[in-house]
């Protein structure tokens, strides 16, 4: 994956000039995959496509990463998991390997969370304009997702919530704004808005290559989690989309 220097503009405030050694977890999807990053450079990353790994592989490929960090002589500063939404089992192994290494290693817990990832993804492999609103999508059941809408700085304009797709979802935000949706529920999405606003990005997945940027800005600030008390973010209550009239999670 190439990440060209101009598709960084909108998200520069987050590169952190300060080196940190940080792991990275993603198991919030079918999608398995861990990255080790230092100063927004990727060291070593392990990723697999096949889903229902996540038991077997995650294990194996941190076990990689630690090996390179010992044959190095280097030091882990943190370890990153995505904290969700998404996969109720696949969240559970990442967070439990996640708190296991930073207990065992005395180091921070960073949680990122799956929606940002998902937005942090697009706008670095993809060329879009600098105005586009972001609604990452994670697939649940029948017309079901795990959605938000975020502006370039990541600030949200819909909070993160679960939501019944329907022909009026996010008819408010589109009034006014392109949006750009991704993520795999957004394929769903696709069949039924239809709004001249609305753009797809297909083929955007949460991966751990993409979290380097959320977890050293975590980093920096000094954002960490609580290594015994922290527990996925799960999104339980869908509702169906509020009247046109109204603007969407408000």
């Amino acid at each position: 994956m190439t990440h060209e220097p101009q598709l960084f503009c909108n998200f520069a405030r987050f590169i952190v000039r300060q080196m940190a050694n940080i792991l990275n977890i993603e198991t919030s999807t079918a999608v398995c995959s861990v990255a080790l990053g230092a100063d927004g450079q990727v060291l070593e990353h392990h990723e697999n496509y096949d889903g229902q790994t996540h038991a077997t592989l995650l294990s194996a490929y941190i076990q990689d990463v630690m090996r390179y960090v010992r044959a190095r002589e280097m030091k882990l500063d943190a370890v990153a998991v995505s904290i969700g939404p998404g996969s109720y089992t696949g969240l559970r192994i990442g967070l439990s390997e996640a708190k296991g290494l930073a207990y065992g290693l005395d180091i921070p817990l960073i949680a990122v969370n799956t929606l940002q990832l998902l937005t942090v993804s697009t706008m670095f492999n993809h060329v879009l304009d600098d105005d586009v609103l972001y609604a990452p999508m994670i697939d649940a059941r029948r017309m079901e997702v795990y959605t938000a809408v975020y502006n370039a700085a990541l600030q949200a304009i819909v909070k993160p919530q679960p939501l019944i797709l329907d022909r009026d979802s996010f008819s408010s935000v589109l009034a006014g704004n392109k949006v750009v949706f991704m993520g795999d529920g957004s394929d769903k999405a696709r069949q039924v808005i239809k709004h001249r606003n609305a753009q797809f990005v297909d083929r955007v997945k949460p991966v751990a290559l993409d979290m380097i940027a959320l977890s050293e800005r975590a980093f920096r600030q000094q954002d960490f989690a609580d290594v015994a008390y922290s527990t996925p973010f799960y999104l339980k209550e869908f509702q169906a989309t509020v009247p046109r009239n109204k603007v969407l999670g408000q």
